[in-house]
């Protein structure tokens, strides 16, 4: 079975061919790129403004290194310099700057007294009068240099909060402008975002369109051959479902994939940022993440091809049997149908059992790991807190930076089954485009204007199976103008010649030819303008009466008119609540058989065809409704070449001509008093009839 072929987790090549499709619209999409680029970069940008508000604002902790040529040489080499406050003989660096010289110097400048790891608040004095008050209220705490003054943390315990609130109005008014801009972040990640769902959406939508749309295309240019022996619900599922789940693929899994892994890697690139020491002690608990995820990927890709198989194989038995339900029961097989679906049926619940078995591993294991790397960052992070190498704000932005990071991989289960779903489709999809089984349209000749009607099978050989020949050396002539009916046995090919008339499919050898030119030089729009036949089964469409006639044509409405008037459509037609523009149900279900062909005949004579083939055309017509277009018939083939096949031999004793077929081969031709007087098979056929219709 098609469903059972194994399902790929992933194949280049399809996502070659379907990232073809977005061609097109490469502009919306790398618009959407961008601004999924950006929407990331926002987002990694609120913990580093975290952390900023934590060390500089909130706890806007300072150290100071005392003034000395080997002091002001490792401030240079840090880079640091810029960002010291310099005040009489000392220099005074915030907490992020101090972490970012190595611990064994700041043990060896401690040890020679050089560096103090009391932690002090400079403010700027002579700028705000109660600040100005509240350091003459305590003059042992404040220590006036220059324009600053400098208290150490553990004096600010001493102050009421009110007066805390005095000290640090600049800093919860930094605070008040991080928080903006900490929103303002979240602002732009959010619109960012929403313009990217947004796009990937509307080109997933284009790109479903031109799926649909080739696939259509290609589907309804394939020979009957092909259309004979592939299940239409397998040609409709292509064109719907499988190209559904392409949607998916583009609007759910494309752009997450992107995003995870931007979002992954950004994640690593901003930790080295902040700190590279905690950075690498992080990574290191990271492998056993793509070690199970890759395990992950391999069991989930199984258990989803099994549960994929046992639900084609449950949705097979089920169509099967209830399409059969009328033979299970005839012949008593209720019980053992039952044991074959309960068969089924369990196997599909250990598959989904199974898939679920994996999925509920793999959750657990992601938070597990999550909170060992976690659980990583606050131990030695938080010892590099003590020994001042990393900042407190550092330490909270890798917790933060971590949730981050292994968010995407908690989405992967999620997604991996989407993108499965998504190879598959695709793989199904591209099948179907890659299958060409149509008969060519090369011809490039015209027919002669106006077109005379004349005949010629050439010695013609044609063959649906292999080792079943249908026509065998058949040749005849049929001149312009000339009615010939074709009579003979059930398979003994008659309607076989108005297909391969129309080229419906192709000859296996010999020639057919219109006016003297061959059907396979003559254009396919052409030659079915040329010829066209009325079929016993009348295929109407969920249309109204008007464009069923016309079926996309440059016909008039009036014109539409004429031909119902003359096979007596019409006198239906008018009775109905909107005439003409009367809506069908599906396949024409709310007109009796004998409209629907009625209807038929009218679609002819409105496209006026040169050569007409009536294929037992009035079978589904009551007597009485075909006495009133026999007539209609008669005026309709004036002046046009006819092939009339029919089993009922009484419609067809006023031919010009028949041609008796009997396995493919022309056995008998005349007109009927030429056959009945030669006493052929064509006698014999019509007394089986006439005794059939007697008895």
């Amino acid at each position: 079975m098609e469903q059972d072929k194994i399902i790929k987790g992933y194949d280049p090549v399809i996502m070659r061919r379907l990232l073809g499709f977005i061609k097109p619209y490469r502009f919306s999409a790398s618009v959407a790129v961008l601004a999924l680029l950006i929407a990331i970069v926002a987002e990694l940008a609120t913990p580093i403004i975290m952390q900023r508000a934590i060390d500089d604002t909130i706890l806007a902790r300072y150290y100071r290194l005392e003034k000395q040529t080997e002091t002001t040489e490792i401030l240079r080499e840090q880079n640091l310099l810029d960002g010291a406050v310099e005040l009489d003989s000392f220099y005074y660096l915030l907490e992020s700057q101090i972490e970012k010289i190595p611990g064994e110097v700041k043990q060896k400048l401690e040890k020679k007294g050089l560096y103090q790891r009391e932690s002090w608040y400079i403010s700027e004095a002579q700028d705000d009068p109660k600040r100005n008050e509240l350091f003459r209220r305590y003059p042992g705490s404040f220590q006036l240099v220059e324009n600053y003054a400098i208290i150490q943390h553990s004096e600010i315990d001493k102050l009421t909060g009110e007066e805390k609130i005095i000290l640090r109005s600049r800093n919860i008014n930094q605070l008040a402008e991080q928080t903006l801009l900490y929103f303002g972040l979240l602002t732009a990640s959010l619109i960012f975002m929403f313009v990217q769902v947004y796009l990937m959406a509307h080109t997933g939508q284009e790109v479903m369109r031109d799926i649909r749309g080739k696939l259509y295309g290609h589907t309804i240019r394939q020979s009957l051959s092909y259309l004979g022996r592939t299940p239409v619900g397998t040609l409709v599922t292509r064109i719907t479902n499988d190209v559904e789940t392409i949607n998916e693929f583009f609007t759910s899994v494309a752009t997450s994939i992107l995003r995870d892994f931007s979002l992954m890697i950004g994640v690593i690139i901003t930790m080295i940022i902040l700190d590279v020491k905690l950075a690498l002690i992080t990574i290191i608990t990271l492998p056993p993440v793509f070690i199970l995820t890759l395990l992950f990927r391999t069991r989930a890709r199984d258990a989803y091809r099994r549960v994929r198989m046992w639900v084609s194989r449950v949705n097979a038995f089920l169509s099967e049997h209830i399409s059969g339900m009328e033979v299970v029961q005839i012949f008593g097989r209720e019980s053992r149908s039952q044991r074959d679906f309960s068969e089924r049926n369990h196997e599909l619940l250990k598959s989904n059992l199974s898939e679920m078995m994996v999925f509920a591993t793999f959750r657990p294991l992601i938070n597990l790991l999550t909170s060992i790397s976690i659980g990583t960052i606050l131990y030695f992070g938080g010892r590099m807190v003590l020994e001042t190498t990393v900042s407190l704000g550092i330490m909270i932005a890798f917790v933060n930076l971590i949730g981050k990071f292994y968010q995407p991989v908690m989405d992967f289960a999620e997604k991996f089954t989407i993108m499965q779903s998504a190879m598959a489709g695709g793989e199904r999809i591209f099948n179907l485009l890659d299958t060409e089984n149509r008969i060519p349209d090369e011809g490039e000749k015209s027919l002669p204007s106006p077109v005379s009607g004349r005949i010629d099978f050439e010695q013609v050989h044609f063959r649906y199976n292999q080792d079943e020949p249908v026509i065998q050396d058949l040749s005849f002539t049929i001149q312009p103008g000339e009615t010939v009916a074709i009579v003979g046995y059930t398979g003994a090919g008659k309607t076989t010649i108005a297909n391969l008339l129309a080229r419906m499919w192709d000859l296996d050898g010999g020639v057919i030819k219109i006016d003297g030119v061959d059907i396979k030089d003559i254009p396919l729009r052409k030659l079915r303008e040329t010829v066209q036949p009325v079929q016993q089964d009348v295929f109407l469409f969920a249309e109204t009466i008007t464009e069923n006639i016309r079926l996309g044509a440059d016909i008039s409405d009036a014109r539409i008119r004429e031909a119902a008037e003359i096979v007596q459509a019409s006198r239906f037609i008018e009775k109905l609540p909107r005439e003409y523009e009367t809506y069908l149900s599906e396949r024409g279900a709310n007109l009796s058989t004998g409209q629907r062909q009625l209807l038929s005949f009218t679609r002819v004579i409105a496209h006026d065809p040169r050569i007409l083939i009536l294929d037992e055309a009035t079978g589904s017509i009551d007597t009485e409704t075909e006495r009133l277009i026999q007539s209609a018939i008669e005026r309709l083939m004036e002046g046009r070449t006819a092939i009339v096949i029919a089993h009922r031999l009484s419609t067809i004793k006023n031919a010009d001509r028949i041609l008796v077929l009997n396995e493919g081969r022309l056995a008998e031709q005349g007109t009927h008093e030429q056959l009945i007087a030669e006493d052929g098979l064509y006698a014999t056929l019509y007394r089986l009839q006439y005794q059939a219709q007697t008895a």
